[in-house]
C-alpha cells in the first residue's frame, strides 16, 4: 500500500484565503492519482481553535469552516473513490481542545463528564501532583480555578488529555470514529498512540541517565508512567473490532525512544493493521542506522501486522535536507524515493517529497508553530516542512493561492514546482511516478521478504526482496559520501539505477547512487520491467488535469 500524506493547510487553496482546504484537495486528485497512491491521509480538518493547527479538536463531527464543509468532504471522498483511492482521517484520540463541549462539561463537574479528563488534586503545598512534563515545554499540569484541581496536558495547556480509563470516554471516542466510518472513510491515522493512557497512581517519572541532548526538561525523564501504558492494548483491540465491521485500515503513530518494540505490540493480531515511528525520520542517515531500524522492524512486527515506513512527515525536517547535506539535491531526492519504494510493508509519501522539496527557511517573524516559538533558535519548529506546495513557478506564492499564504512559500521551491517538473523528462516528479509504478508492477517489492545482503562495504545498504517462488530483486543504496564498489552477480540484470556503473563483475555506486537488479534464474520465472516507458508515461500522465 502507498499512502500519500496531505497537510491540508498547505496543499492547495481553492477559495484564495491563504489556507488550503478540502475542495483544493479534490481539485488535485488527478495529480495524486498519477503518483500511484492507494490511500490519502488527510491531516485534521475538524472544527478547532487551531492553536495546534487542528490537533486540538473542538468538534469531531464537523469540518472547520477554514477547510470547507461536510458536503465538501463528501465530494472529496466520492471523487477519490472514483479514482480508486481511499481517504484516511487523522484521528486525535488522546486529547481535545479546551473549547470542546466535553471539557467544558468536565470543568463544571457536570454529571456524566466529571471524570472524562485527567484531573488531580494539588500536593499540600499547592504544587502539581507529580513531575510529569509537557512535550511542548513546562509542567504537564494546568491549574483550573473553578474545579480547584489540575488537569493533565501532554501537549499545549489548551489540549487537555482525555481520561481513556473511563469506559464512557472510550465508548464516545469509538462513536466519533464510527461517524466517519459511516461516511465511508477507508481508515484512520491514529495520532499519538503512546499517549492514550497514563498511570492512575500518578507516580513520578524517573530521571534519564543522560539528559545532555534534551531540548527541554521533557527529555530529562524516562516516561514510564505518562506514556507506553499497557492499558492501551485492550483499547486498540476495541478500535480494531470497530474497524473490521467496516473493512477499514489503521496506522498508528508510535513516537519515543522505545518505539520499535512498542510498534510490534500495537500491531499484533487483533490490534492495529500498521504503525510507524520516527526512527527513520531522524538526522542519522548512516547505513548502519537504517539497517538497524529495518532489522528491528522485522524482529518486532510480525504478520499480519505491517510496518509503515516514512522518510518525511509534517513534524520533522524534510528528508531532502535532513539527509541531503553535501549531496546533489535531485540525485539525493531520487535515491530517497527509490529507497522508500523498496521498503517492506506500507510506505507513506509526504506531500512535496515527490518534488524533492528541501526544508523551507521560515523567518521567526513568520513562524506559526507554538513549539518553534517556544524554543527558537535552538529548535526552529515544524513550519519548515509545512509550507505551501508550489504548483507553478510564479512568484511569490507558486500557484498555491492568489492571497498571501498562512506560511511563506520558500523561493527555492518555485523552481521545483509541479508545473515546471511536468515538462522535464528527468524530473524528480517523473521519477517518483515511475518508481512507484515499478513497486506496483513487481510483486517482490509489494509482498516479498526483505533479506539483507552481506559482505558490503561501509555505507552501502543492500538487501533483496524475494518471493517464495524464487523471484528476487536486489536493492543497493550508497548512503555514504564516497564511491563504493560491490560485486555484481553474473546473472544480474539492472532494472533501474542512478550514479551506478557495472563493469564485469563489479558495480560502482557513486554518492546518492543506487541499483535495483534482478537475479535471472530462468527466463520463465523472471518478470522483466523496463522503467523507461514508465518514466515516459509518468511524465505525460494527467498533465492537463493538474492545472485544471
Amino acid at each position: 500500500m502507498i499512502i500519500y500524506q496531505i497537510y491540508p493547510r498547505s496543499f492547495n487553496d481553492s477559495n484564495h484565503d491563504g489556507v488550503g482546504d478540502l475542495p483544493g484537495i479534490t481539485a488535485k486528485l488527478d495529480y495524486i492519482q498519477s503518483l500511484g497512491v492507494d490511500m490519502i491521509w488527510v491531516g485534521p480538518f475538524f472544527k478547532s481553535p487551531m492553536r495546534d493547527f487542528g490537533y486540538d479538536v473542538a468538534d469531531y463531527r464537523d469540518v472547520d469552516p477554514m477547510f470547507g464543509t461536510l458536503a465538501d468532504f463528501r465530494i472529496l471522498l466520492a471523487q477519490a473513490k472514483q479514482r480508486g483511492m481511499g481517504i484516511m482521517v487523522d484521528m486525535v484520540m488522546s486529547h481535545t481542545s479546551d473549547e470542546h463541549p466535553w471539557f467544558k462539561a468536565s470543568r463544571q463537574k457536570s454529571e456524566g463528564h466529571d471524570d472524562w479528563y485527567l484531573w488531580a488534586d494539588p500536593k499540600r503545598d499547592g504544587t502539581p501532583p507529580n513531575n510529569w512534563m509537557s512535550v511542548f515545554g513546562g509542567p504537564a499540569w494546568q491549574w483550573d480555578a473553578g474545579r480547584r484541581q489540575y488537569f493533565f496536558h501532554t501537549f499545549l495547556s489548551s489540549q487537555p488529555d482525555l481520561n481513556l480509563h473511563c469506559p464512557a470516554v472510550q465508548d464516545q471516542v469509538l462513536a466519533e470514529m464510527e461517524f466517519w466510518l459511516k461516511e465511508g472513510v477507508a481508515g484512520f491515522r491514529l495520532d499519538a498512540c503512546i499517549h492514550l493512557f497514563q498511570d492512575l497512581e500518578l507516580r513520578d517519572n524517573p530521571p534519564i541517565e543522560d539528559s545532555s541532548r534534551a531540548l527541554h526538561p521533557y527529555g530529562w525523564q524516562e516516561h514510564e508512567f505518562d506514556k507506553y501504558r499497557p492499558e492501551v492494548l485492550p483499547f486498540l483491540e476495541r478500535v480494531r473490532t470497530l474497524l473490521d465491521v467496516y473493512g477499514a485500515f489503521s496506522v498508528g503513530e508510535v513516537g519515543g525512544d522505545n518505539a520499535l518494540p512498542v510498534m510490534g505490540q500495537y500491531t499484533r493480531s487483533g490490534r492495529l493493521h500498521s504503525a510507524y515511528s520516527f526512527d527513520l525520520i531522524r538526522s542519522d542517515r548512516s547505513e548502519s542506522h537504517v539497517r538497524h531500524v529495518l532489522t528491528e522492524l522485522q524482529k518486532h512486527i510480525t504478520a499480519p501486522g505491517l510496518a509503515c515506513v516514512a522518510l518525511s512527515n509534517h513534524d520533522v525536517a524534510r528528508v531532502a535536507t535532513r539527509w541531503g547535506e553535501g549531496r546533489e539535491p535531485q540525485a539525493h531526492a531520487k535515491q530517497m524515493l527509490a529507497l522508500l519504494a523498496c521498503m517492506h510493508g506500507v510506505i507513506c509519501l509526504y506531500q512535496g517529497e515527490e518534488l524533492g522539496l528541501p526544508q523551507a527557511d521560515v523567518p521567526f517573524e513568520r513562524l506559526q508553530d507554538p513549539f518553534g516559538k517556544a524554543f527558537w533558535p535552538k529548535y526552529k519548529g515544524r513550519d519548515g516542512c509545512r509550507t505551501p506546495l508550489p504548483w507553478n513557478s510564479q512568484a511569490p506564492w507558486g500557484g498555491f493561492s492568489t492571497t498571501e499564504p498562512w506560511l511563506p512559500v520558500d523561493p527555492h521551491h518555485l523552481t521545483l514546482s509541479v508545473e515546471q517538473q511536468e515538462t522535464q523528462d528527468d524530473s524528480t516528479l517523473a521519477f517518483a511516478r515511475a518508481i512507484f509504478a515499478l513497486r506496483k508492477a513487481r510483486p517482490e517489492l509489494r509482498e516479498g521478504e526483505l533479506r539483507f545482503l552481506t559482505n558490503m562495504p561501509r555505507g552501502v545498504l543492500a538487501f533483496s526482496r524475494m518471493l517464495t517462488q524464487g523471484e528476487e530483486l536486489r536493492c543497493l543504496f550508497n548512503l555514504s559520501d564516497k564511491a563504493r564498489q560491490v560485486s555484481f552477480s553474473a546473472d544480474g540484470r539492472v532494472v533501474v539505477s542512478q550514479h551506478a556503473e557495472v563493469r564485469g563483475d563489479m558495480l560502482t555506486l557513486e554518492p546518492s547512487g543506487f541499483c535495483l537488479y534482478e537475479r535471472v534464474l530462468t527466463p520463465s520465472c523472471t518478470q522483466q520491467v523496463d522503467i523507461t516507458p514508465l518514466l515516459e508515461s509518468a511524465n505525460q500522465q494527467e498533465r492537463q488535469e493538474v492545472f485544471g
